[in-house]
């Protein structure tokens, strides 16, 4: 054994000088070359020719452009060394079952929702410190904002408010169309990343508007953020959105209050049963270290889980029975906006739907809804290692349900946002009935990797063009400024905070 590892390290770093010497390669399955430790994995970073010609084309959009990047971020910065020491002691010192992630030392929390941070049941997990800001109007929504202006070490880079991406143009210039995105982590997408998908579509954008000659620029904005719901982005429109005065916003999201529970009628509390074939193979210790710091490794390593365990299958994990009990009334094919309790929160959504819609309109803002994206059918069968965060998540984090019934509401879902976007008369994005189902394109049931990334943006991109075009024919967008209306951005103070927290 420690001549096979002799061997293989010495082959890694033959293979690692060859990549130095040649000054060809950037990425190993997706790894950036010479990141120590390993940043975060992009994914596949080549997007399959048939991937986007699954894609219909708007008029006048030209597949070429698909291959094209967005400008670099000119508010790119160094990470300063502290911070990075800071996130490998939280990364490397995980507490509090792993709720506070590394990145969370980053964000600034709002004190209404903080309170006292050492009695907040995951905030009194922070490694010493922690960033707050007061709130304007005082309520504990959002629950934080990102650091304004600055590259942190999970790589996102923000502008002047807080958002993923680059400046903001202030004021708005001219002929300058202004759409933001407000979502979930499924819009501000994994830190790492060098683009998230509204950053594409905005690029795309405006290659379509040069190739039409129509003088007109777009400005794409990202207030996405992870782990927050319906009623944190109505927060997000109200107090960061509307002072910007864009002439759309799109809601894209559906994942964080999808609970299947509120159709099976009594719920199976059986410990989670993982098939023989599905546990963790245990691999050589060095093995596990290495694969850290080598994505060459990381092959190896694979390489030895395939080979000591049956992996084969890739498909659904058995699960406990249980009785689907659809709510009486409620039409499945099109849904009742008034029904009194709909499946997988949308009642609640809904509330939230209606205020976003109701503030934006006070601004003259139109609204779109997409449709949401999550990976499953019934019968799905995956690789077992290359997709062995799509079954963990569709078996593990959504145990006891079953793979048809989660296809079943998400299918749902859907059906009820095209409703709702047809009775108020806002557009509707089907993203989810467009992008290609293919598990290569995303890291778990929800999530994109960099190529998935591109392909979301690719979608959104066509559906919004037709949308877009019949706005400026209208002579609708852009939207002048309103004489004398503030032009101030919704800006904030945060402020680091040392605790001493009992743990």
């Amino acid at each position: 054994m420690r001549f096979l590892k002799d061997a293989l390290l010495f082959l890694v770093s033959i293979a690692l000088c060859v990549v130095a010497a040649e000054g060809v390669v950037r990425y190993i399955d997706g790894y950036t070359i010479f990141y120590m430790p390993l940043s975060e994995p992009t994914g596949l970073a080549s997007v399959k020719q048939d991937s986007v010609d699954k894609v219909p084309r708007a008029p006048g959009v030209e597949r070429e452009w698909f291959a094209t990047e967005p400008a670099p971020l000119p508010n790119k910065r160094a990470v300063p060394d502290d911070w990075e020491r800071l996130y490998r002691f939280v990364e490397a010192n995980p507490v509090g079952g792993m709720w506070f992630r590394p990145s969370d030392a980053f964000k600034v929390w709002n004190t209404s929702f903080s309170g006292d941070p050492c009695n907040h049941w995951f905030l009194r997990h922070a490694p010493g410190q922690l960033f707050l800001y007061d709130p304007p109007d005082g309520q504990e929504r959002p629950p934080y904002r990102f650091l304004p202006d600055v590259t942190i070490p999970s790589g996102l880079t923000t502008n002047q408010i807080g958002w993923r991406g680059p400046p903001i143009e202030n004021p708005r210039p001219e002929k300058t169309v202004r759409i933001v995105f407000v979502g979930s982590s499924t819009v501000v997408e994994a830190h790492h990343l060098p683009y998230s998908w509204p950053e594409y579509v905005g690029h795309w954008m405006n290659m379509w508007s040069k190739a039409k000659g129509l003088g007109i620029r777009f400005e794409v904005l990202n207030a996405g953020r992870e782990s927050i719901i319906a009623a944190d982005l109505a927060a997000i429109v109200r107090t960061e959105v509307l002072p910007l005065r864009p002439d759309l916003v799109v809601y894209h999201e559906g994942g964080n209050q999808f609970r299947p529970a509120s159709i099976v009628e009594k719920v199976p509390t059986d410990p989670i049963a993982r098939p023989s074939n599905a546990q963790e193979p245990a691999a050589v210790a060095w093995l596990k270290e290495g694969a850290r710091y080598s994505a060459l490794i990381g092959r190896v390593q694979a390489a030895f889980a395939i080979a000591g365990a049956g992996t084969g299958g890739g498909g659904e994990w058995p699960k406990p029975d249980y009785k689907v009990v659809w709510p009486e009334g409620l039409d499945e094919m099109s849904p009742q906006l008034d029904f009194a309790n709909l499946p997988v929160s949308l009642s609640i959504i809904q509330k939230d739907l209606d205020q976003i819609r109701g503030d934006l309109a006070t601004i003259g803002a139109d609204m779109a809804l997409a449709s949401f994206f999550l990976m499953v059918k019934d019968g799905l069968v995956v690789d077992p290692v290359r997709h062995k965060y799509i079954i963990e998540q569709l078996n593990a984090a959504n145990w006891p349900y079953r793979y048809r019934d989660l296809e079943r509401l998400a299918k749902f879902q859907n059906r009820y946002f095209a409703k709702y976007a047809a009775t108020h008369g806002i557009d509707f994005l089907d993203i989810a009935g467009i992008m290609p189902f293919d598990p290569d394109l995303f890291t778990d049931a929800v999530h994109t990797n960099y190529a998935g990334t591109r392909i979301r943006a690719w979608t959104a991109f066509n559906l919004l063009v037709p949308i877009v075009e019949k706005k400026l024919a209208d002579k609708a967008w852009p939207r002048a400024w309103p004489a004398g209306a503030s032009t101030a951005l919704p800006t904030f103070m945060p402020r680091l905070t040392k605790l001493e927290c009992k743990k």
